[in-house]
Protein backbone atom coordinates (compact mmCIF):
# COMPACT_ATOMS: atom_id res chain seq x y z
CA UNK A 1 0.00 0.00 0.00
CA UNK A 2 2.06 3.33 -0.82
CA UNK A 3 1.66 5.75 1.52
CA UNK A 4 -0.80 8.92 1.80
CA UNK A 5 -0.39 11.50 -0.58
CA UNK A 6 0.53 14.85 0.98
CA UNK A 7 -2.17 16.96 -0.86
CA UNK A 8 -4.94 18.06 0.93
CA UNK A 9 -8.17 16.72 0.65
CA UNK A 10 -11.63 19.09 1.08
CA UNK A 11 -14.55 17.84 2.50
CA UNK A 12 -17.38 20.12 2.91
CA UNK A 13 -20.68 19.23 4.93
CA UNK A 14 -23.23 16.73 2.59
CA UNK A 15 -26.82 17.88 2.77
CA UNK A 16 -29.93 16.92 0.82
CA UNK A 17 -27.60 14.93 -1.75
CA UNK A 18 -25.15 17.61 -2.52
CA UNK A 19 -22.30 18.95 -0.92
CA UNK A 20 -21.68 22.35 0.58
CA UNK A 21 -20.23 25.00 2.53
CA UNK A 22 -20.94 25.33 6.16
CA UNK A 23 -23.35 28.29 6.91
CA UNK A 24 -20.35 30.42 8.39
CA UNK A 25 -17.68 29.62 5.54
CA UNK A 26 -15.30 28.08 8.48
CA UNK A 27 -13.41 24.55 8.42
CA UNK A 28 -10.90 22.99 10.05
CA UNK A 29 -8.09 20.80 10.03
CA UNK A 30 -7.80 17.03 10.18
CA UNK A 31 -4.59 15.47 11.23
CA UNK A 32 -3.16 11.82 10.57
CA UNK A 33 -2.35 11.10 13.71
CA UNK A 34 0.70 9.10 12.16
CA UNK A 35 2.50 11.99 10.61
CA UNK A 36 0.91 15.07 13.05
CA UNK A 37 0.17 16.54 10.10
CA UNK A 38 -2.84 18.07 8.32
CA UNK A 39 -4.08 16.55 5.63
CA UNK A 40 -7.62 17.82 4.93
CA UNK A 41 -9.48 20.29 4.89
CA UNK A 42 -13.36 20.19 6.91
CA UNK A 43 -15.87 22.03 6.77
CA UNK A 44 -17.43 23.51 10.08
CA UNK A 45 -20.57 23.42 10.50
CA UNK A 46 -22.62 24.66 13.43
CA UNK A 47 -26.66 24.77 14.37
CA UNK A 48 -27.50 26.51 11.74
CA UNK A 49 -26.42 23.89 9.46
CA UNK A 50 -27.84 21.33 11.67
CA UNK A 51 -31.08 22.73 11.29
CA UNK A 52 -30.91 22.95 7.47
CA UNK A 53 -30.17 19.21 7.34
CA UNK A 54 -33.12 18.35 9.74
CA UNK A 55 -35.21 19.81 7.36
CA UNK A 56 -33.98 17.88 4.62
CA UNK A 57 -34.66 14.70 6.49
CA UNK A 58 -37.44 15.44 7.41
CA UNK A 59 -38.57 16.80 3.58
CA UNK A 60 -37.03 13.09 2.67
CA UNK A 61 -39.01 11.13 5.28
CA UNK A 62 -42.33 13.00 4.49
CA UNK A 63 -41.36 12.23 0.54
CA UNK A 64 -39.57 10.17 -1.29
CA UNK A 65 -38.13 7.66 1.32
CA UNK A 66 -41.24 7.48 2.86
CA UNK A 67 -43.25 6.60 -0.05
CA UNK A 68 -41.08 3.66 -0.82
CA UNK A 69 -42.25 0.38 0.15
CA UNK A 70 -40.00 -2.47 2.02
CA UNK A 71 -38.95 -3.70 -1.18
CA UNK A 72 -37.86 -0.73 -2.58
CA UNK A 73 -35.64 -0.09 0.13
CA UNK A 74 -34.43 -3.34 0.59
CA UNK A 75 -33.55 -2.87 -3.42
CA UNK A 76 -31.50 0.64 -3.14
CA UNK A 77 -30.05 -1.19 0.29
CA UNK A 78 -28.48 -3.96 -1.96
CA UNK A 79 -27.33 -1.45 -4.00
CA UNK A 80 -25.24 0.16 -0.91
CA UNK A 81 -23.47 -2.83 0.04
CA UNK A 82 -22.13 -3.42 -3.72
CA UNK A 83 -21.14 -0.06 -3.44
CA UNK A 84 -19.33 0.04 -0.43
CA UNK A 85 -17.38 -3.17 -1.69
CA UNK A 86 -16.36 -1.32 -4.19
CA UNK A 87 -15.08 1.93 -2.43
CA UNK A 88 -13.66 -0.12 0.40
CA UNK A 89 -9.90 0.91 0.08
CA UNK A 90 -10.53 4.09 -0.68
CA UNK A 91 -12.88 4.66 2.62
CA UNK A 92 -10.39 2.08 4.62
CA UNK A 93 -7.37 4.78 3.20
CA UNK A 94 -9.54 7.94 4.68
CA UNK A 95 -10.34 5.99 8.33
CA UNK A 96 -6.15 5.60 8.28
CA UNK A 97 -5.31 8.34 7.80
CA UNK A 98 -7.93 9.88 10.20
CA UNK A 99 -7.73 7.74 13.05
CA UNK A 100 -4.38 6.06 13.17
CA UNK A 101 -6.16 2.30 12.18
CA UNK A 102 -4.68 0.03 10.65
CA UNK A 103 -4.85 -0.42 6.83
CA UNK A 104 -5.11 -4.48 7.11
CA UNK A 105 -7.85 -3.84 9.73
CA UNK A 106 -9.51 -1.57 7.97
CA UNK A 107 -9.65 -2.79 4.69
CA UNK A 108 -11.09 -5.85 5.74
CA UNK A 109 -14.00 -4.35 7.71
CA UNK A 110 -14.62 -1.65 5.15
CA UNK A 111 -14.69 -5.19 2.62
CA UNK A 112 -16.83 -6.99 5.10
CA UNK A 113 -19.45 -3.62 5.48
CA UNK A 114 -21.84 -4.45 3.30
CA UNK A 115 -22.80 -7.18 4.58
CA UNK A 116 -24.92 -4.97 7.72
CA UNK A 117 -26.76 -3.64 4.48
CA UNK A 118 -27.75 -7.04 2.78
CA UNK A 119 -28.68 -7.94 6.59
CA UNK A 120 -31.14 -5.19 7.11
CA UNK A 121 -32.51 -5.27 3.09
CA UNK A 122 -33.57 -8.58 4.22
CA UNK A 123 -35.72 -7.30 7.08
CA UNK A 124 -37.01 -4.06 5.31
CA UNK A 125 -39.57 -6.00 3.84
CA UNK A 126 -40.70 -7.77 6.65
CA UNK A 127 -41.70 -5.30 8.93
CA UNK A 128 -44.80 -6.98 9.94
CA UNK A 129 -47.49 -6.01 12.26
CA UNK A 130 -50.05 -8.68 13.90
CA UNK A 131 -53.64 -9.26 14.75
CA UNK A 132 -54.81 -8.84 18.54
CA UNK A 133 -57.91 -10.43 19.58
CA UNK A 134 -60.06 -8.05 20.90
CA UNK A 135 -61.72 -8.73 24.53
CA UNK A 136 -65.61 -8.31 22.54
CA UNK A 137 -64.51 -10.20 18.89
CA UNK A 138 -67.65 -9.40 17.94
CA UNK A 139 -67.28 -5.08 18.68
CA UNK A 140 -63.87 -4.96 18.07
CA UNK A 141 -61.07 -6.05 15.51
CA UNK A 142 -57.42 -5.09 16.25
CA UNK A 143 -54.17 -4.95 14.86
CA UNK A 144 -51.31 -3.51 15.41
CA UNK A 145 -48.55 -1.29 12.50
CA UNK A 146 -44.72 -0.90 12.88
CA UNK A 147 -43.74 2.22 11.35
CA UNK A 148 -40.71 4.42 10.86
CA UNK A 149 -40.20 6.69 14.25
CA UNK A 150 -38.75 9.48 11.59
CA UNK A 151 -35.90 11.64 11.63
CA UNK A 152 -32.71 10.04 13.64
CA UNK A 153 -30.11 12.40 14.85
CA UNK A 154 -26.74 9.82 14.78
CA UNK A 155 -23.89 11.05 16.94
CA UNK A 156 -20.40 8.85 16.50
CA UNK A 157 -17.52 8.76 17.80
CA UNK A 158 -13.73 8.82 15.76
CA UNK A 159 -12.39 5.14 16.52
CA UNK A 160 -14.56 3.48 13.78
CA UNK A 161 -16.51 6.25 12.56
CA UNK A 162 -18.22 3.58 9.37
CA UNK A 163 -18.73 0.48 11.33
CA UNK A 164 -20.85 2.59 14.20
CA UNK A 165 -22.46 5.02 11.64
CA UNK A 166 -23.70 1.85 9.77
CA UNK A 167 -24.98 -0.21 13.10
CA UNK A 168 -27.24 2.79 13.57
CA UNK A 169 -27.81 3.73 9.46
CA UNK A 170 -28.46 0.26 8.17
CA UNK A 171 -31.18 -0.56 10.72
CA UNK A 172 -32.98 2.97 10.29
CA UNK A 173 -32.74 2.58 6.65
CA UNK A 174 -34.58 -1.05 6.69
CA UNK A 175 -37.03 0.91 9.02
CA UNK A 176 -37.95 3.80 6.73
CA UNK A 177 -36.54 6.28 8.71
CA UNK A 178 -33.97 9.42 7.29
CA UNK A 179 -30.59 10.40 9.53
CA UNK A 180 -28.34 13.63 10.08
CA UNK A 181 -25.22 12.56 11.25
CA UNK A 182 -22.31 14.52 13.61
CA UNK A 183 -19.11 12.53 12.91
CA UNK A 184 -16.19 13.15 15.72
CA UNK A 185 -13.85 16.15 14.74
CA UNK A 186 -11.47 14.13 15.14
CA UNK A 187 -12.00 11.30 12.19
CA UNK A 188 -15.38 13.12 10.06
CA UNK A 189 -14.04 12.80 6.82
CA UNK A 190 -14.77 9.33 5.95
CA UNK A 191 -18.38 9.51 6.73
CA UNK A 192 -18.81 12.58 4.54
CA UNK A 193 -17.17 10.35 1.68
CA UNK A 194 -19.69 7.36 2.73
CA UNK A 195 -22.62 9.50 2.09
CA UNK A 196 -21.99 10.72 -1.56
CA UNK A 197 -21.08 6.86 -2.23
CA UNK A 198 -24.49 6.00 -0.80
CA UNK A 199 -26.43 8.65 -2.69
CA UNK A 200 -24.72 7.94 -5.97
CA UNK A 201 -25.85 4.26 -5.32
CA UNK A 202 -29.41 5.49 -5.21
CA UNK A 203 -30.08 6.48 -1.88
CA UNK A 204 -32.39 9.78 -2.16
CA UNK A 205 -31.30 12.95 -1.65
CA UNK A 206 -31.81 14.20 2.04
CA UNK A 207 -31.99 10.71 3.58
CA UNK A 208 -28.38 10.24 4.68
CA UNK A 209 -27.11 13.61 5.89
CA UNK A 210 -23.87 14.88 7.33
CA UNK A 211 -23.14 17.97 9.68
CA UNK A 212 -19.20 18.11 10.32
CA UNK A 213 -18.30 20.77 13.14
CA UNK A 214 -15.05 21.09 15.64
CA UNK A 215 -17.37 22.89 18.48
CA UNK A 216 -19.17 20.61 20.98
CA UNK A 217 -22.33 22.96 20.00
CA UNK A 218 -23.30 21.20 16.61
CA UNK A 219 -23.54 17.77 18.21
CA UNK A 220 -25.42 19.52 21.14
CA UNK A 221 -27.52 20.94 17.89
CA UNK A 222 -28.86 17.77 16.49
CA UNK A 223 -28.98 15.65 20.15
CA UNK A 224 -31.58 18.95 21.22
CA UNK A 225 -33.38 19.63 17.66
CA UNK A 226 -37.29 19.55 17.88
CA UNK A 227 -37.20 18.20 14.26
CA UNK A 228 -35.68 14.88 15.87
CA UNK A 229 -37.37 12.18 16.61
CA UNK A 230 -34.62 10.03 17.80
CA UNK A 231 -30.76 10.38 18.94
CA UNK A 232 -28.55 7.43 18.48
CA UNK A 233 -25.15 7.41 20.26
CA UNK A 234 -21.70 6.05 20.46
CA UNK A 235 -19.18 7.63 22.51
CA UNK A 236 -18.43 8.30 26.15
CA UNK A 237 -20.99 7.71 28.93
CA UNK A 238 -20.56 11.08 30.45
CA UNK A 239 -21.24 12.46 27.23
CA UNK A 240 -23.89 9.64 26.68
CA UNK A 241 -25.54 11.52 29.87
CA UNK A 242 -25.57 14.78 28.18
CA UNK A 243 -27.25 13.60 25.15
CA UNK A 244 -29.78 11.40 26.68
CA UNK A 245 -30.90 14.42 28.83
CA UNK A 246 -31.41 16.72 25.78
CA UNK A 247 -32.88 14.48 24.13
CA UNK A 248 -35.38 13.11 26.89
CA UNK A 249 -35.96 17.38 26.92
CA UNK A 250 -37.95 17.04 23.72
CA UNK A 251 -39.02 13.38 24.45
CA UNK A 252 -37.33 11.44 22.20
CA UNK A 253 -35.84 8.24 21.84
CA UNK A 254 -32.52 7.34 22.80
CA UNK A 255 -30.14 4.78 22.09
CA UNK A 256 -26.94 4.87 23.71
CA UNK A 257 -24.19 2.60 23.17
CA UNK A 258 -21.73 3.98 25.83
CA UNK A 259 -17.99 3.07 27.44
CA UNK A 260 -16.95 -0.19 28.83
CA UNK A 261 -14.41 -2.13 30.96
CA UNK A 262 -14.97 -5.87 30.21
CA UNK A 263 -13.41 -8.68 31.70
CA UNK A 264 -12.00 -11.71 30.68
CA UNK A 265 -11.93 -14.43 32.66
CA UNK A 266 -9.29 -17.28 31.97
CA UNK A 267 -9.75 -20.44 34.35
CA UNK A 268 -7.43 -23.11 35.00
CA UNK A 269 -8.27 -25.18 32.83
CA UNK A 270 -8.22 -23.18 29.65
CA UNK A 271 -5.96 -23.28 26.60
CA UNK A 272 -3.34 -20.72 28.06
CA UNK A 273 -2.04 -19.66 24.27
CA UNK A 274 -5.58 -19.11 23.15
CA UNK A 275 -6.17 -17.33 25.48
CA UNK A 276 -3.04 -15.10 25.53
CA UNK A 277 -4.50 -14.85 21.81
CA UNK A 278 -7.49 -13.80 22.86
CA UNK A 279 -6.36 -11.32 25.57
CA UNK A 280 -3.94 -9.38 23.13
CA UNK A 281 -6.63 -9.05 20.40
CA UNK A 282 -9.06 -7.88 23.02
CA UNK A 283 -7.28 -5.06 23.89
CA UNK A 284 -4.52 -4.44 21.36
CA UNK A 285 -6.29 -4.43 18.72
CA UNK A 286 -7.20 -0.61 17.36
CA UNK A 287 -4.60 0.39 19.66
CA UNK A 288 -7.41 -0.25 22.42
CA UNK A 289 -9.86 2.02 21.48
CA UNK A 290 -12.78 0.46 21.14
CA UNK A 291 -15.57 0.01 23.69
CA UNK A 292 -15.81 -3.62 24.00
CA UNK A 293 -11.99 -3.97 25.11
CA UNK A 294 -10.83 -6.69 26.89
CA UNK A 295 -9.25 -4.43 29.18
CA UNK A 296 -9.71 -6.23 32.56
CA UNK A 297 -7.61 -9.60 32.51
CA UNK A 298 -9.13 -11.61 36.45
CA UNK A 299 -7.25 -15.30 36.00
CA UNK A 300 -6.57 -17.74 38.32
CA UNK A 301 -3.94 -17.82 40.58
CA UNK A 302 -2.88 -21.06 39.55
CA UNK A 303 -2.40 -19.68 36.07
CA UNK A 304 -1.65 -16.07 36.56
CA UNK A 305 2.40 -15.96 36.22
CA UNK A 306 2.28 -17.97 33.20
CA UNK A 307 -0.57 -16.18 31.31
CA UNK A 308 0.87 -13.12 31.77
CA UNK A 309 4.34 -13.94 31.34
CA UNK A 310 2.43 -15.29 27.33
CA UNK A 311 0.66 -12.26 27.48
CA UNK A 312 3.79 -9.97 28.41
CA UNK A 313 6.12 -11.98 26.06
CA UNK A 314 3.58 -11.36 23.02
CA UNK A 315 2.60 -7.38 24.29
CA UNK A 316 6.71 -6.64 23.77
CA UNK A 317 7.12 -8.29 20.33
CA UNK A 318 3.38 -5.94 18.89
CA UNK A 319 5.09 -4.02 16.15
CA UNK A 320 4.19 -0.58 16.08
CA UNK A 321 4.31 2.05 12.95
CA UNK A 322 2.93 3.33 9.52
CA UNK A 323 -0.64 1.93 9.83
CA UNK A 324 -0.80 1.49 6.23
CA UNK A 325 2.21 -0.71 6.33
CA UNK A 326 1.15 -4.74 6.17
CA UNK A 327 3.17 -5.75 8.62
CA UNK A 328 2.47 -2.88 11.16
CA UNK A 329 0.40 -4.57 14.24
CA UNK A 330 -0.53 -1.58 16.09
CA UNK A 331 -0.69 2.27 15.54
CA UNK A 332 -0.42 5.54 17.40
CA UNK A 333 -3.26 6.60 19.77
CA UNK A 334 -6.17 8.48 17.49
CA UNK A 335 -5.68 11.94 18.97
CA UNK A 336 -3.40 13.93 21.21
CA UNK A 337 -6.02 14.40 23.70
CA UNK A 338 -7.41 10.50 24.19
CA UNK A 339 -3.10 10.37 23.94
CA UNK A 340 -2.44 12.52 26.71
CA UNK A 341 -5.39 10.96 28.66
CA UNK A 342 -3.69 6.93 28.33
CA UNK A 343 -0.70 8.72 29.48
CA UNK A 344 -2.56 10.45 32.90
CA UNK A 345 -3.77 6.96 33.66
CA UNK A 346 -0.54 5.49 33.25
CA UNK A 347 1.08 8.29 35.97
CA UNK A 348 -2.19 7.40 38.21
CA UNK A 349 -1.88 3.62 38.20
CA UNK A 350 2.77 4.17 38.81
CA UNK A 351 1.45 6.47 41.92
CA UNK A 352 -1.15 4.03 43.13
CA UNK A 353 1.58 1.31 43.42
CA UNK A 354 0.62 -0.63 40.32
CA UNK A 355 3.29 -3.05 38.70
CA UNK A 356 4.16 -2.52 35.16
CA UNK A 357 4.81 -5.61 33.36
CA UNK A 358 5.76 -4.30 30.31
CA UNK A 359 5.12 -0.68 28.13
CA UNK A 360 3.72 1.86 30.47
CA UNK A 361 5.28 4.48 28.73
CA UNK A 362 5.42 6.67 25.07
CA UNK A 363 7.28 4.93 22.28
CA UNK A 364 10.51 7.20 22.13
CA UNK A 365 11.72 5.04 18.90
CA UNK A 366 8.99 6.51 17.05
CA UNK A 367 7.51 9.63 18.79
CA UNK A 368 4.17 11.03 17.80
CA UNK A 369 1.36 9.89 20.07
CA UNK A 370 2.75 6.38 19.92
CA UNK A 371 2.41 4.36 23.60
CA UNK A 372 3.51 1.41 24.24
CA UNK A 373 1.29 -1.53 24.74
CA UNK A 374 0.87 -1.60 28.58
CA UNK A 375 0.56 -4.55 31.44
CA UNK A 376 -0.30 -3.99 34.62
CA UNK A 377 -0.62 -5.78 37.55
CA UNK A 378 -2.65 -4.36 39.77
CA UNK A 379 -5.79 -4.90 42.84
CA UNK A 380 -9.40 -4.11 41.75
CA UNK A 381 -9.79 -1.51 43.73
CA UNK A 382 -6.90 0.84 41.18
CA UNK A 383 -8.37 3.35 39.18
CA UNK A 384 -6.73 1.81 36.58
CA UNK A 385 -8.95 -0.92 37.17
CA UNK A 386 -12.17 0.60 37.54
CA UNK A 387 -12.21 3.51 34.50
CA UNK A 388 -12.18 3.06 31.23
CA UNK A 389 -8.76 4.43 29.44
CA UNK A 390 -9.44 3.61 25.82
CA UNK A 391 -6.07 2.87 25.05
CA UNK A 392 -3.53 -0.14 24.71
CA UNK A 393 -3.49 -0.57 28.58
CA UNK A 394 -4.32 -4.63 29.83
CA UNK A 395 -4.64 -4.64 33.86
CA UNK A 396 -4.40 -8.05 35.01
CA UNK A 397 -5.04 -9.53 38.87
CA UNK A 398 -6.29 -12.70 39.92
CA UNK A 399 -9.89 -14.84 41.40
CA UNK A 400 -9.79 -18.23 43.17
CA UNK A 401 -12.78 -19.72 42.58
CA UNK A 402 -15.52 -19.32 40.21
CA UNK A 403 -18.34 -17.43 42.67
CA UNK A 404 -15.60 -14.98 42.73
CA UNK A 405 -14.55 -14.43 39.33
CA UNK A 406 -17.65 -14.16 38.59
CA UNK A 407 -18.35 -11.09 41.72
CA UNK A 408 -14.94 -9.47 40.16
CA UNK A 409 -16.43 -9.69 36.60
CA UNK A 410 -19.72 -7.94 38.28
CA UNK A 411 -17.68 -5.53 40.44
CA UNK A 412 -18.03 -2.72 37.62
CA UNK A 413 -20.79 0.02 36.84
CA UNK A 414 -19.99 -1.06 33.00
CA UNK A 415 -21.57 -4.20 31.27
CA UNK A 416 -21.03 -3.78 27.33
CA UNK A 417 -18.68 -7.39 27.08
CA UNK A 418 -17.03 -10.23 28.58
CA UNK A 419 -15.20 -13.68 27.74
CA UNK A 420 -14.91 -16.97 29.24
CA UNK A 421 -11.84 -19.03 28.67
CA UNK A 422 -12.43 -22.47 30.06
CA UNK A 423 -12.57 -26.04 28.47
CA UNK A 424 -15.38 -26.88 30.86
CA UNK A 425 -18.58 -26.34 28.82
CA UNK A 426 -20.63 -26.71 32.04
CA UNK A 427 -18.85 -23.68 33.42
CA UNK A 428 -19.02 -21.93 30.44
CA UNK A 429 -22.53 -21.50 30.24
CA UNK A 430 -22.63 -20.89 34.19
CA UNK A 431 -20.52 -17.92 34.19
CA UNK A 432 -21.96 -16.83 30.52
CA UNK A 433 -24.93 -16.01 32.08
CA UNK A 434 -23.73 -14.84 35.72
CA UNK A 435 -21.67 -12.05 33.99
CA UNK A 436 -23.89 -8.87 33.29
CA UNK A 437 -22.98 -7.57 29.80
CA UNK A 438 -24.67 -7.35 26.52
CA UNK A 439 -22.03 -9.70 24.94
CA UNK A 440 -19.93 -13.03 26.36
CA UNK A 441 -17.51 -14.36 24.15
CA UNK A 442 -16.35 -18.14 25.07
CA UNK A 443 -12.71 -19.02 24.32
CA UNK A 444 -12.78 -16.00 21.50
CA UNK A 445 -12.87 -12.02 21.63
CA UNK A 446 -14.14 -9.04 19.70
CA UNK A 447 -16.39 -11.13 17.06
CA UNK A 448 -18.93 -8.79 15.87
CA UNK A 449 -21.50 -9.69 13.04
CA UNK A 450 -24.69 -8.22 12.16
CA UNK A 451 -27.00 -10.64 13.02
CA UNK A 452 -26.32 -10.73 16.79
CA UNK A 453 -27.75 -7.71 19.33
CA UNK A 454 -24.74 -5.97 20.34
CA UNK A 455 -25.27 -3.21 23.74
CA UNK A 456 -24.39 -3.10 26.92
CA UNK A 457 -25.87 -3.14 30.79
CA UNK A 458 -25.55 -0.29 33.16
CA UNK A 459 -23.31 2.76 32.29
CA UNK A 460 -22.68 0.72 29.11
CA UNK A 461 -25.70 2.44 27.40
CA UNK A 462 -29.30 1.80 26.19
CA UNK A 463 -30.93 -0.25 23.89
CA UNK A 464 -29.35 -2.52 21.11
CA UNK A 465 -27.81 -2.40 17.91
CA UNK A 466 -27.25 -5.24 15.32
CA UNK A 467 -29.63 -7.96 14.82
CA UNK A 468 -33.39 -7.73 14.11
CA UNK A 469 -33.48 -5.77 17.80
CA UNK A 470 -31.85 -3.02 15.96
CA UNK A 471 -34.20 -2.37 13.48
CA UNK A 472 -37.32 -2.10 16.60
CA UNK A 473 -35.40 0.84 17.82
CA UNK A 474 -36.02 2.96 14.89
CA UNK A 475 -40.14 1.72 14.56
CA UNK A 476 -43.09 2.70 16.67
CA UNK A 477 -46.09 0.35 17.76
CA UNK A 478 -49.44 1.54 16.22
CA UNK A 479 -52.55 -0.48 17.83
CA UNK A 480 -55.24 -0.35 15.35
CA UNK A 481 -59.20 -0.78 16.72
CA UNK A 482 -62.17 -1.27 14.24
CA UNK A 483 -65.33 -0.78 15.37
CA UNK A 484 -67.75 -3.91 13.72
CA UNK A 485 -70.96 -3.45 14.88
CA UNK A 486 -71.89 0.00 12.82
CA UNK A 487 -72.38 2.10 16.33
CA UNK A 488 -75.13 0.05 17.81
CA UNK A 489 -72.65 -0.82 20.91
CA UNK A 490 -73.65 1.30 24.12
CA UNK A 491 -72.02 4.42 24.12
CA UNK A 492 -71.67 4.64 27.79
CA UNK A 493 -69.59 1.38 28.02
CA UNK A 494 -66.04 0.52 26.81
CA UNK A 495 -65.37 -2.24 24.48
Amino acid sequence: MAPPSSAYETFKLFINGETVDAVSGKTFASLNPYTGQPWATIADGGPEDIDIAVRAARAAFEGEWGAKSGFERAAVMRNIADAISANAERLALLEVRDSGKLMREMIGQLKGLGTWYTYYAGLADKLEGKTVPALNPQTYFGYTLRQPVGVVGAITPWNSPLLLLTFKLAPLLAAGCTCVVKPSEHSPASTVAFAQILTEAGLPPGVLNVVTGWDRSTGEALAAHQGVDKVAFTGSTATGAKVAQAAVANINKVTLELGGKSPQIVFPDADLDAAANGVIAGVFAATGQTCMAGSRLIVHESVKDELVAKVVERANAIKQGDPTEAGTEMGPVANRPQYEKVLGFLAGAKAEGATIACGGEPNADLGGLFIRPTVVLADPEKTIVREEVFGPVLAAYTFTDEDEAVALANDTPYGLAGAVWTKDVHRAHRVAAAVRAGTIWINAYRVVTPNMPFGGFGLSGIGRENGTDAVDEYLENKSVLVELTGGSRDPFTMG
